[in-house]
């Protein structure tokens, strides 16, 4: 799967294991994607050989069982911010992950057998919630798979500095949870100072999210930091076309007049 390829398909057509295979290819050409490929269709046999339970509860607790329990996949908490957790292929690799990479395995596993899941965007962290006989449960992928009450969820949140949510925590699309894990290695590499490795991050983030127009923006910026005045106004004059919002657009107009004023 290309890149830009994902950038054009409806969000229910993209298979978020091939988008997170796509998006390790393009750092590392000779990662071994198959391995990803091999564990995946291995934890879907085993789930569809076994007598499958029906109630959410047994389904988070069956998931968790095997990408935790057998497998060993959890959350990465001695080497949190190392770029490699937020790679799909690596985390299948090293086991290890943050939270939203391990949450697109559990995601990605369920929907493979017509179980429903989502990743649930809390702030500084992600959860799965399984559905199942009418209900839905919780788990925390970088926490072992362990269950979780929905007060506790909350807690999590209030943690990070989010106010509690309504009617609960948005579940993300397939193209927010890849526009998720990239982003926190975009974040990484620029707080870290390399500019160049950010901005080819938010290269990828546009073209697999041509839409989102906050990613033009941030892609914009960098590429300003480093004096490249046109590509930022190319940047910002794709967000112009995607953005509805009358006072991001005069935003943007402004800022294009301040970068050609800049080149002159």
């Amino acid at each position: 799967m290309l890149l830009a390829t994902i950038g054009l398909m409806d969000d229910a057509d993209i298979d978020v294991i091939e988008a997170g295979i796509a998006l390790s290819l393009a750092d590392n050409p000779r990662t071994d994607a198959d391995r990803l490929r091999r564990l995946m269709t291995g934890w879907a046999v085993s789930l569809q050989r076994d007598l499958a339970p029906s109630t959410a509860k047994g389904r988070a607790l069956r998931l968790a069982s095997l990408i935790a329990g057998e497998a060993g996949l959890t959350g990465d908490t001695q080497d949190y911010d190392n770029p490699l957790n937020a790679d799909l292929v690596a985390v299948a690799t090293r086991s290890r992950g943050l939270p939203i990479s391990l949450s697109i395995l559990y995601v990605a596993l369920a929907r493979r057998i017509g179980w429903r899941a989502d990743a649930l965007a809390l702030p500084g962290h992600v959860l799965v919630e399984v559905h199942g006989g009418g209900g839905s449960a919780l788990l925390d992928p970088f926490d072992h798979g362990i269950s979780l009450t929905a007060a506790r969820a909350a807690d999590i949140a209030r943690q990070a500095g989010g106010a509690p949510v309504a009617g609960g925590f948005p579940a993300m699309s397939t193209r927010q949870m890849l526009v998720r894990m990239v982003s926190n290695q975009a974040s990484r590499a620029r707080l870290n100072g390399d500019i160049g490795r950010a901005l080819m991050l938010y290269e990828r983030l546009t073209t697999i999210a041509p839409d989102q127009g906050g990613l033009w923006w941030e892609r914009a910026r960098l590429q300003q930091r480093i004096g490249r005045l046109a590509a930022a106004r190319a940047s910002l004059t794709a967000m112009l076309e995607t953005t509805h919002d009358a006072q991001v657009g005069e935003r943007i107009r402004a800022t294009l007049a301040t970068l050609a004023r800049s080149e002159n």
